[in-house]
């Protein structure tokens, strides 16, 4: 058991008898009122997600968790398949909880999976990630006034704003939180 205000982002934990995992969590303290912690938790069961409001010193339990590396190895229709680099176990996620990340997945992108005892409740994408560019227009010269960007689009179908001298063929590093072009890979 942990109070509210050290439960971080990333952990799971029982409410109303069911594991949520904690997406977001804000300590507020407003004006002459007692501070409190607002969460938004991802019911584990339901797929359903809500906004919860505790008091700083209500006492939270904590699911352990175990994290594994595991790789991207392809996608079959709606079900994504991926392996442990070690013992080559695979596993199998449906589309629904790899949405936010499969614009990232590549073959053989490093993930971590995300275990509460044997089943697998998250998946967690590295900061960034290197992706070849498939398409991407060409510039004119005289098209180089300050910080111009073209769109591209990379091998999983996102389209990324880049510097115009990206070619086609070329890596990129892209951010996995926001979609952002950090540079060549």
């Amino acid at each position: 058991m942990v109070t509210a205000s050290n439960v971080t982002r990333g952990q799971v934990i029982l409410y109303q008898e069911a594991p949520c995992l904690v997406m977001e969590t804000m300590h507020r303290t407003p004006g002459n009122l007692r501070g409190f912690v607002q969460m938004t938790l991802r019911n584990l069961k339901t797929g359903r997600s809500l906004s919860v409001r505790f008091a700083s010193t209500d006492k939270l339990e904590v699911v352990p968790l175990r994290r594994r590396k595991y790789e991207f190895s392809y996608r079959d229709g709606t079900t994504y398949h991926f392996i442990d680099p070690e013992t080559f176990d695979t596993v199998e996620l449906p589309e629904s909880m790899v949405t936010h990340a499969k614009d990232y997945l590549s073959e053989n992108q490093p993930v971590d999976l995300v275990f509460m005892e044997e089943t697998v409740v998250a998946l967690e994408l590295p900061p960034s990630v290197a992706l070849r560019v498939t398409e991407a227009p060409e510039w004119v010269r005289g098209d180089s006034a300050t910080n111009v960007m073209k769109p591209a689009t990379v091998e999983t179908g996102l389209v990324v704003q880049v510097p115009l001298f990206i070619k086609e063929g070329e890596r990129i590093r892209v951010s996995t939180e926001d979609g952002r072009y950090l540079g060549r890979a």
